[in-house]
């Protein structure tokens, strides 16, 4: 019971990403709705049997906070999706400036970019247009809505239209 379920919330926006265990839950105690279960799979308790849920909406509307992601190495790579934003190799990748530290650049999300050591290596000191490189992407804050994509890894396509894909 460890499936990914992607929970909506009474609205259909997307909340979270919970295991299959905690969906079953969910739904048992009448807190949720299957939206979207797969035929093939059920989960059975003592007294019951569910299918097995992919996409859950809560039956009551959850108000929830602005969700700030945290800066985080982790969190660049992954908003980057694990490439080197000026070649696009996937190896020994670091976290660059896009500014330099060293001329005021600051850690945030849009100052901050995933580059291979080699990238990083050539662009050193200096701007991306001062080296001549091109970022693939230009770095900026994502959205919570992106990062649960991102966070998700593959996505089956009946969350689609739920994370707006």
């Amino acid at each position: 019971m460890n499936g990914k379920v992607l929970v909506l919330n009474q609205n259909y926006e997307p909340l979270t990403i919970c295991n299959v265990r905690r969906a079953v839950i969910l739904i048992y105690l009448g807190k949720a709705e299957a939206i979207y279960c797969i035929a093939e799979k059920k989960v059975s308790t003592i007294s019951r049997t569910f299918e097995y849920p992919s996409i859950v909406r809560l039956v009551f509307f959850v108000k929830v906070p602005f969700k700030k992601i945290i800066l985080s190495r982790k969190n660049i790579l992954r908003r980057d999706g694990h490439r080197c934003q000026y070649c696009g190799t996937t190896s020994s990748l670091t976290v660059d400036h896009v500014m330099p530290k060293s001329r005021g650049g600051e850690d945030s999300w849009e100052n901050l970019t995933t580059a291979c050591i080699k990238c990083n290596n050539k662009k050193g000191n200096r701007t991306p247009e001062e080296a001549k490189m091109n970022l693939v992407n230009i770095p900026k804050r994502p959205s919570h809505i992106a990062f649960i994509k991102n966070f998700a890894g593959r996505i089956d396509d009946e969350w689609k239209p739920y994370l707006y894909m």
